[in-house]
């Protein structure tokens, strides 16, 4: 299949992969400890990314180059450009903050509403000195207003007026949250990676992040990581799971799983290996292009499906690990 350009995090960096002359190829185009990316929805040839200690960088040619916008010194552990609102971008941190640029990421402005949500008991077990941050911002793409951030380990919560205001954690949401997506057009589809109490490995919400519904039957295992739905079929959606923590380790055990409006979750197989050493770190689906997705492993291999994940074959093209990953041209646009 004919497949897209990505940026991916790796331990080199952030890489620009994407194919030229029927030959992929890999580029390091950031050479700075990235924890986070995203990519404008109504740009993709802008791209954002969070670091360790540096602030947010941004680059605005699709990857090739990269400068620093902003909140310098801070660690950002999380990105979001708005579809609803252009020019809006939210940025998470560790301590979890949360900040808001409404210029494209040229100014910041911290949401110290967020720091008034009772959250007595967030911790980190991931990360020394095991402090509390933001580890996923999901945006409705229909209402500039709703934002739904997940804290590692601690919350899920919700703005409903721009993030001046925020409620505690959403009942049916896991607490160890790993990552948060709305549906690309469909406001009100939310999904949720994570784990809590064996609950995992994700949950979902059809009321924009209101109400929150655990979904796990089908799947054998309850650490949730990536979730992605598909673009024009909000009820199809994938996460990828594990065991526990063995999850980041050199053999994860893990599986890529879908499901059709919360119902039972169904193992993809379909040429993947068996079991996927790599975590899945990213999940992807094509926003021009109902039935692709794409999987990055911690093991630096991409894999693709246009068929919902029946089939998938092997992007040839190897990566030092894939901690993070977002598409930057997508498989329509390779068409034309």
């Amino acid at each position: 299949m004919n497949a897209a350009a990505f940026l991916a995090i790796t331990s080199s960096g952030v890489m620009r992969v994407a194919q030229a002359d029927a030959r992929w190829t890999a580029t390091t185009v950031l050479r700075e400890d990235a924890r986070c990316l995203s990519t404008d929805p109504l740009d993709v040839s802008v791209a954002f990314a969070g670091t360790q200690d540096r602030g947010v960088w941004r680059s605005t040619d699709g990857g090739a180059t990269w400068r620093p916008v902003g909140l310098t010194a801070q660690t950002v552990k999380s990105l979001a450009v708005s579809r609803a609102q252009p020019g809006t971008v939210f940025a998470g941190t560790k301590p979890a903050m949360l900040y808001v640029s409404d210029d494209g990421g040229d100014t910041w402005m911290e949401l110290r509403g967020f720091r008034r949500i009772r959250s007595w008991w967030w911790f980190s077990p991931a990360e020394p000195p095991f402090t509390a941050y933001v580890q996923a911002i999901a945006l409705s793409p229909n209402d500039p207003n709703v934002i739904v951030a997940g804290i590692e380990a601690g919350a899920v919560v919700r703005s409903g007026d721009g993030g001046r205001t925020w409620s505690g954690h959403r009942q049916g949401a896991m607490r160890d949250c790993h990552s948060l997506a709305f549906h690309a057009t469909d406001g009100r589809w939310a999904y949720q990676g994570g784990t809590w109490l064996r609950r995992g490995p994700a949950a979902y919400s059809r009321d924009g992040g209101i109400t929150w519904m655990s979904a796990r039957d089908g799947a054998d295992r309850p650490y949730g990581w990536a979730v992605a739905a598909d673009c024009a079929r909000p009820e199809v959606w994938y996460v990828s799971a594990a065991a526990g923590i063995r999850a980041h380790g050199p053999r994860a055990d893990a599986a890529i799983y879908r499901s059709v409006g919360g119902a039972n979750w169904q193992r993809l197989r379909g040429g993947l290996p068996e079991p996927l050493d790599g975590m899945p770190y990213a999940l992807l689906t094509d926003p021009s292009r109902s039935g692709t997705v794409y999987a990055g492993l911690s093991t630096g291999e991409i894999w693709a499906s246009d068929d919902f994940g029946d089939a998938w074959t092997r992007i040839p093209v190897n990566l030092p690990g894939i901690h993070r990953l977002v598409l930057i041209t997508s498989v329509q646009e390779v068409h034309r």
